[in-house]
């Protein structure tokens, strides 16, 4: 993490900790789960980028992505990124304009889903395709890919492992890279 988006999780983490630990103590653990996955969320979405929660720090996880896809695209590599957060998937959206880096993207809202996957397949200009985490794993033939990419854990590592075998198929014998984000 950055120092100011350390600064803001650490904050995020005791304000959010005392306002757990009261509310377990009046409703109890069973009764204040929702309380608990607020705030669990609300720290993983500093930890992706702290605009997701209203802030203007830098994202020291982003640039860390960007890191990662200049050597692979100067490679040739064709990318899958993921994440569960479509907020954070626009996020980097901005940021490949900004770079002019070629994509496609798809989220829950995505209507035509397999001329997407064919184009991006297809086309090698194509380098990246930011897909949410939910419409993007099942159904999905990405063999284009050379890598995966997930910019965010998912609660089930079996979601993740699901998205992943987007880019992989029975009797395909390349080598598809996975990285995985952790913050």
């Amino acid at each position: 993490l950055e120092e100011a988006q350390r600064k803001l999780y650490l904050a995020e983490l005791r304000r959010s900790r005392e306002q757990v630990l009261q509310t377990v103590q009046e409703k109890g653990l069973s009764r204040s789960r929702l309380q608990v996955l607020a705030a669990l969320t609300r720290l993983r979405q500093i930890c992706c980028h702290p605009t997701l929660v209203g802030s203007d720090c830098a994202s020291g996880k982003t640039e860390t992505l960007f890191e990662l896809l200049e050597p692979l695209l100067a490679e040739g590599q064709k990318v899958l990124v993921f994440s569960q957060f479509v907020s954070m998937l626009k996020l980097i959206k901005e940021a490949l304009d900004t770079e002019k880096i070629t994509y496609s993207y798809l989220d829950g809202s995505t209507k035509d889903r397999q001329s997407l996957v064919d184009e991006f397949n297809d086309n090698e200009s194509l380098t990246v395709f930011l897909i949410s985490l939910k419409a993007g794993g099942t159904g999905l033939n990405l063999t284009g890919a050379d890598t995966v990419i997930h910019f965010d854990p998912w609660w089930n590592p079996a979601v993740e492992d699901q998205a992943t075998d987007r880019a992989h198929r029975i009797g395909q014998t390349k080598v598809v890279t996975v990285y995985r984000l952790v913050a």
